[in-house]
């Protein structure tokens, strides 16, 4: 006990003297210097609208150099390369609000929230498409305030700008070309989303986006839909749906469906009759990458193939990328409804529509790109389909697979082989070259008629997706083979365009073909 009273003795000793007020000098009252406003220093926040800020800011960088040595200020300084210079300087705008807050007497005022989630709603599909979370810098609830706590816009500077510009622009030349405008070049999966969203924006009226699902490396299979009333199934309007790149190799009908969406839009605009009659009483979804995974790596394989090797020879890129990322050709994952059908055919009353899928095909591998359009089909009453490949120059028709005992190429027509050789005319003719037999190549030559050939006929499989459309749902779709060179040169993207620009739309038209009607009970 005596030790630990000799220790406590020793360490108040050792304490220093407590501020005593009675004895002069000895306390000094510690003078707190108030914040103030200081001028912005930060090179990439020298254009916002205002002139001076205050630190701490608003996510407690205390000085200058605190917040050029953060990661937040390190974001918004490349954040142009790593969206592609997509909303840019608007996410810039937004962070230099947080990181450099606007001042004024002596007082710190917060941007607008409704400034921030405008930006959000424009932007995070960008962020989406690098597969990058949105910055917790800008979280829109934690960091800007409403209209009634006094805010500001962070964009007002950058608005002020633009429209300086536009009437500039204006004064001189009114543009002619909508905002959307087409790019004969390859996009990747992220300029694909982005232009699609795009689309969705500027034609936010008639188009929505909407995601099916992701695929098996995470990337989002997106849809853009056209029509009077997006989002809504419509009593006599019928639905239809065009999928393209279900083999990540074949890579033309990708492209054309991202110009299909931008086309629509721009025309729909413009007052192109045909257009606007169209998307008034159609509903249209475009799925343009059912394999993004499969792109990827055809993309890498194609641009390898362009060194080859030494002696100039190419490297083979025929079926690079062509399966998705589990090595699953999505065209053969689908339930093989047609060996039921041909099994029952011979039984009283059979049925060749929304024939039920059996339960040992969920014991098998179901990619995700195919167990997503699966449901898809299911929850749309689509009546008509296109899926578009590469490898040959014509319109396949169902059924797919042979009704042939050991499977071999034999002409297996279904109950509306008629209805189905009509549509894939529709297509055919409509094409600048697919129905004339000088231009046909690849191994339909010898069976197909005109551009259009029967499935089973020309290369019988199972499990493929337009026998799974027809048996399943009653849907009537058709492949459509664009060209024997899976993954054309760049220079032969206008070209494919302007050879499908009619057909695809005429075969959208034919949704409207037939009988319609409601019926009572």
């Amino acid at each position: 006990m005596l030790l630990i009273l000799l220790q406590l003795l020793v360490l108040v000793s050792c304490a220093p003297p407590r501020c005593d007020p009675g004895i002069r000098g000895l306390c000094k009252p510690a003078v707190e210097e108030k914040p103030k406003c200081t001028d912005i220093l930060l090179s990439y926040c020298d254009d916002v609208g205002y002139a001076q800020t205050m630190f701490p800011n608003l996510i407690g960088h205390k000085t200058r150099e605190d917040a050029e040595a953060g990661a937040e200020y390190l974001l918004i300084s490349v954040v142009e390369s790593l969206l592609g210079g997509e909303c840019n300087p608007e996410i810039r705008m937004l962070g230099c609000s947080v990181l450099s807050p606007r001042c004024e007497g002596a007082k710190v005022l917060k941007p607008c929230r409704t400034t921030c989630e405008a930006v959000h709603k424009k932007c995070i599909h960008a962020f989406e498409g690098i597969e990058m979370a949105w910055p917790y810098f800008l979280d829109c609830d934690r960091f800007f305030v409403s209209d009634q706590e006094g805010c500001y816009d962070p964009l007002e500077g950058l608005k002020a700008d633009q429209d300086v510009e536009a009437d500039y622009s204006m004064e001189i030349l009114l543009p002619e070309e909508p905002t959307n405008s087409m790019q004969f070049t390859y996009h990747s999966n992220a300029q694909m989303i982005s232009i699609l969203k795009k689309t969705e924006e500027e034609c936010s009226d008639i188009a929505r986006t909407y995601s099916i699902g992701r695929s098996i490396e995470g990337r989002e299979l997106l849809v853009i839909e056209f029509s009077n009333n997006p989002g809504q199934h419509e009593l006599l309007e019928p639905e239809m749906k065009y999928i393209g790149n279900m083999h990540g190799n074949e890579v033309l009908g990708r492209q054309l469906l991202i110009y299909l969406a931008q086309h629509l839009c721009s025309e729909y605009l413009q007052g192109n009759e045909r257009i606007q009659a169209l998307i008034n009483t159609t509903r249209i979804h475009i799925l343009p990458s059912m394999n993004p995974d499969g792109y990827e790596v055809a993309v890498s394989g194609a641009q390898d193939n362009n060194y080859g090797d030494e002696e100039g020879h190419q490297y083979d890129t025929w079926n690079i990328g062509r399966n998705n990322a589990q090595n699953i050709d999505l065209n053969r994952n689908f339930p093989d409804l047609t060996s039921i059908v041909y099994n029952r055919r011979r039984q009283k009353g059979y049925r060749t529509d929304h024939v039920p899928i059996p339960d040992y095909y969920w014991f098998g591998k179901v990619a995700p790109e195919t167990y997503a359009v699966m449901k898809w089909i299911r929850s749309i009453p689509f009546v008509l389909s296109a899926n578009f490949h590469g490898g040959d120059l014509v319109v396949s028709y169902p059924y797919d697979l042979s009704k042939h005992p050991l499977e071999r190429n034999l002409f297996s027509p279904t109950p509306d082989d008629q209805v189905f050789k009509f549509l894939s005319k529709i297509y055919a003719n409509a094409h600048e070259r697919m129905p004339n037999e000088n231009a046909r190549c690849g191994p339909s030559r010898s069976h197909s008629q005109r551009g259009i050939v029967n499935g089973a006929q020309w290369s019988s499989f199972a499990g493929g997706m337009q026998d799974f459309n027809y048996l399943h749902t009653n849907c009537f779709e058709v492949t459509v083979e664009l060209g024997c060179d899976k993954f054309p040169p760049e220079e032969d993207l206008f070209i494919g365009w302007h050879e499908n620009q009619e057909a695809l739309l005429t075969f959208m038209e034919a949704a409207h073909r037939g009988i319609k009607g409601i019926r009572k009970r």
